[in-house]
C-alpha cells in the first residue's frame, strides 16, 4: 500500500529474550547484556525479560507476563540454574516443554538456547541435561543454539570471575552467536 509516496510495511517482529541471569546481564553495566547488543545488531527492539537466579519453574511463573508482550520471536534461555542446583532432569525437561508449548500457542516462534554444565556434575547428568535441549528442539521443530556460551566459555577475558557469566565483551560475542541462529527467523 502506498501512502504519501512511501511504501507501508509491517513493523519488524517483536523479539523477547526470556531467560535467567545470562539474559538479564548479571554482573555487567545496564545496556551491556547480549539482548542489548542484539538490538544494536539488528536495529530493532529486543525486550530483555531475563531475571537473575530464575529456574525453569520461575520462568513458568513469569510466562503470562512474557506472553503479554505478544512477541513474534522468543529467544528462550533457561535451565542453567536448574542444572547448577542439581534439580531433577525430568523437572527441567517438563518445565521447558511447558514454556515452549505456551509460547508456541501464543503464536511466537521459539529460538531455544542450549546450555551445558561444569564437568564436576558428572558425565551422566551433563549428557542428560544437554539432551533436553536437542530433544525438545527436535520434537517442537525449533531452531537450537547448541550452547549459548559456545564462543565465550573458557576464553580469557570473556567470562567474569565466577566462570558462569559473560563479561560485557563476552555478551557482545553471545549476541553475534544468537544472531547467527536468529537470522533465518527474521
Amino acid at each position: 500500500m502506498v501512502a504519501s509516496g512511501v511504501l507501508d510495511s509491517a513493523p519488524p517482529p517483536l523479539i523477547v529474550a526470556f531467560g535467567d541471569s545470562l539474559t538479564a546481564g548479571f554482573g555487567v553495566e545496564p545496556g551491556l547484556s547480549w539482548p542489548d547488543d542484539l538490538e544494536k545488531l539488528i536495529h530493532q527492539k529486543v525486550v530483555n525479560a531475563g531475571v537473575s537466579g530464575d529456574t525453569t519453574t520461575d520462568g513458568l511463573n513469569r510466562l503470562p507476563e512474557v506472553l503479554g508482550y505478544h512477541a513474534k520471536i522468543v529467544v528462550l534461555e533457561f535451565g542453567g540454574n536448574d542444572g547448577l542446583r542439581g534439580l531433577p532432569l525430568a523437572t527441567t525437561r517438563s518445565n521447558l516443554e511447558h514454556l515452549i508449548q505456551g509460547l508456541q500457542k501464543s503464536g511466537a516462534r521459539v529460538l531455544l538456547a542450549g546450555m551445558t554444565l561444569p564437568p564436576n556434575y558428572g558425565p551422566e547428568y551433563i549428557h542428560g541435561f544437554e539432551a533436553i535441549y536437542r530433544d525438545l528442539a527436535r520434537k517442537y521443530k525449533l531452531r537450537l543454539i547448541p550452547f549459548l556460551l559456545q564462543d565465550v566459555a573458557l576464553k580469557p577475558g570473556m567470562m567474569q570471575r565466577d566462570g558462569i557469566h559473560p563479561t560485557a565483551a563476552g555478551h557482545t560475542i553471545v549476541a553475534r552467536t544468537v544472531l547467527r541462529y536468529l537470522k533465518p527467523m527474521l
